[in-house]
């Protein structure tokens, strides 16, 4: 933007001062919010909105945009202000704040179109805004991300695996800013106004960091402007300010974090302050309007990505493979099929197979080592920003990341999870190592889908459909072998099914997924030979299940319905066939882990923890 700066400057001083009036009526009109976490950062979002970032304010989701993350959700109406100044809504709009039917939420999310993933768990927004900065080398593009974090979030785990991945991904198209006003909810922030003890801690972690004034507009564009120019490593621009700043009474003062002007006397005295910051423009000119003067991303037109045909999977019925190997081949089929595929990795790629990915598409293959939550995050901003990534790490350890998970699911970004080494069946490494509770977690979420294969055919056919699927998608993979049960050719679909073994004449109906479909083939081989005929059906889809082919089977045996599973009793596949059914009348009989492991053969524990075809065998007894 090529204004004077004797201009530029009092021009957004007046931006930042009309930032801080809508975001302290919007909140005294809502009667909640926090407009004093916003009133710091006013010159900040002044500065990026009006003289840095290039983007159409009429057009949030151009892919050349630069992106800027709120990573402090909680000053979302600052955000909202920006936006409104900019001339994407009426100013009105911001007085809707946090009702019901407005979109202007108490924090973030991606209802709103210049919001790329939902913020306001602290902590999270600076990952997210390194999945972006990474879909700019995807596409190769030159669009820079921002992201505007808190200091009381800086003592937040996931920050630090941020800093780590960001640093050794040499990101220098990412700039993060800490608004250091020193003041948590509670209580004074770890280091308060310490600047030398931030600008240590992200130079250790390998960034540029750039301690300023907050609210000096000339060190704030300075700022921006080497950031810019630094090559190899990210920015971290540490702004000192103080919470409140325009209003006296509560500039830097304890016990306004979340508290709005009360309306009447209070409100209007602190307006009436406000309103007395307004400074002339010198020479106006353009600065009159810097709205209008935004710079906009340069048009450069994308081909449509068109995925190639998937090569069809190649087994030979009986092979034995685990389903975790199945899905390496698989991923590295989709990455040479769809540019939009990339992979995350969290040092286990040899375990899981996705370095089979890596191995086709080096330059989509992202490692975070074992930093479980920024490779969740960092998928959400990839996500949002079109491609379509697969993290996948052991299953216990996204366990780390539920929050993210969490967040994912708000945000409703297609992100496509993998979790390995799942339940019992893993063997002599021990219970910290078996997932037992993540379909719980996966399934608790009301949008997510959970594939739980069986064989290589179906995990390969599942994670095409899953990369393809719309909103966010777990797939629960195994460490055993297991031998190959469908043809190449077989369909599977999200909320399907499949019966393996029926008649007539069958007494019961016994549902497994994953390795427990096999102990439930051996249990009606066994059952067979004595003369009784079971149902089998291996449930791949547990979310959401096929409630029609669930009923069906259970009416048609009596009314007899066992699950079996490698997971804990609690929200996994016993409860999602039990919801299914419930309103048919029908109950359901589950088998599965109920007690801490321990170290074993898996067959031995299989056994042990009462999901073995022997189990399953005294369950058909004990129901017929």
């Amino acid at each position: 933007m090529s204004i004077d700066r004797a201009s530029l400057i009092p021009a957004l001083k007046n931006i930042a001062t009309r930032l801080r009036i809508d975001s302290v009526r919007a909140t005294s009109e809502s009667g909640t919010g926090h407009p004093t976490s916003c009133m710091s950062m006013a010159e900040i979002t002044a500065a990026l909105f009006f003289a840095e970032m290039r983007f159409d304010p009429k057009d949030p989701r151009n892919p050349e945009s630069d992106r800027f993350v709120l990573s402090k959700g909680h000053a979302a109406p600052i955000l909202y202000a920006a936006w409104a100044e900019a001339g994407l809504f009426d100013r009105a709009e911001l007085l809707k704040l946090r009702t019901i039917g407005s979109d202007l939420e108490g924090h973030p999310t991606p209802r709103l179109s210049f919001v790329d993933v939902a913020t306001g768990s602290l902590g999270q927004g600076i990952c997210a805004a390194i999945g972006t900065a990474l879909n700019a080398r995807r596409i190769k593009s030159d669009y820079r991300t921002y992201v505007l974090m808190g200091d009381g979030e800086s003592a937040e785990g996931s920050v630090w695996e941020a800093a780590d991945v960001a640093a050794i991904d040499k990101l220098d198209n990412l700039c993060g800013i800490t608004d250091v006003n020193a003041l948590g909810q509670s209580r004074p922030t770890m280091f308060e106004h310490d600047m030398a003890q931030f600008e240590r801690r992200w130079n250790a972690f390998g960034w540029h960091a750039i301690v300023i004034d907050g609210h000096d507009l000339g060190q704030i564009l300075d700022a921006l402007a080497e950031a810019k120019a630094t090559k190899g490593q990210p920015t971290m621009i540490l702004a000192r300010t103080i919470k409140g700043k325009g209003v006296a009474s509560v500039e830097g003062h304890q016990g306004w974090h979340g508290r709005a002007f009360k309306k009447g006397e209070e409100l209007d005295k602190a307006l009436a302050e406000l309103e007395t910051q307004f400074v002339p423009v010198p020479d106006a000119g353009p600065a009159a309007n810097l709205a209008g003067k935004i710079s906009k991303p340069a048009s450069k037109p994308r081909g449509v990505d068109t995925p190639k045909p998937i090569p069809a999977p190649d087994y030979t019925m009986g092979d034995l493979v685990a389903t975790r190997e199945a899905f390496g081949t698989a991923l590295a089929k989709l990455g040479v099929s769809d540019p939009r595929i990339v992979a995350l990795d969290a040092d286990v790629k040899n375990s899981t197979f996705s370095d089979r990915f890596e191995k086709v598409a080096p330059e989509r293959f992202y490692q975070n080592f074992i930093a479980e939550q920024v490779m969740v995050g960092a998928a959400m901003g990839l996500a949002a920003r079109g491609a379509i990534p697969f993290p996948s790490t052991f299953a216990c350890f996204l366990s780390r990341a539920a929050d993210f998970v969490r967040m994912a699911a708000i945000s409703n970004v297609g992100i496509k999870l993998v979790g390995s080494h799942a339940g019992v069946s893993i063997g002599e490494d021990g219970p910290s190592q078996m997932a037992l509770e993540d379909l719980a977690m996966y399934r608790a979420e009301p949008n997510y889908t959970v594939f739980y294969p069986s064989d290589a055919v179906s995990a390969e056919r599942l994670l095409a459909v899953m990369a393809y699927h719309p909103g966010p998608a777990y797939m629960r993979t195994s460490r055993p072998k297991t031998p190959v049960i469908y043809a190449n050719d077989e369909v599977f679909t999200v909320g399907g099914l499949k019966v393996l073994r029926e008649s007539a004449a069958d007494v019961a109906t016994v549902i497994g997924a994953g390795i427990t479909v096999f102990e439930a083939l051996k249990a009606y081989d066994l059952l067979k030979a004595a003369g009784t005929s079971i149902r089998v059906i291996d449930l791949y889809s547990v979310a959401p299940v096929d409630r029609v082919g669930l009923v069906a089977a259970g009416r048609a045996t009596g009314g007899r319905l066992i699950t079996v599973e490698d997971h804990y009793a609690a929200g996994g596949i016993g409860d999602a066939v039990a919801e299914a059914v419930s309103d048919a009348g029908l109950t359901v009989h589950r088998l599965a882990v109920r007690e801490i492991p321990r170290s074993g053969k898996p067959e031995e524990l299989v056994e042990r923890f009462g999901i073995s075809a022997s189990h399953i065998v005294e369950a058909v007894k004990r129901v017929t």
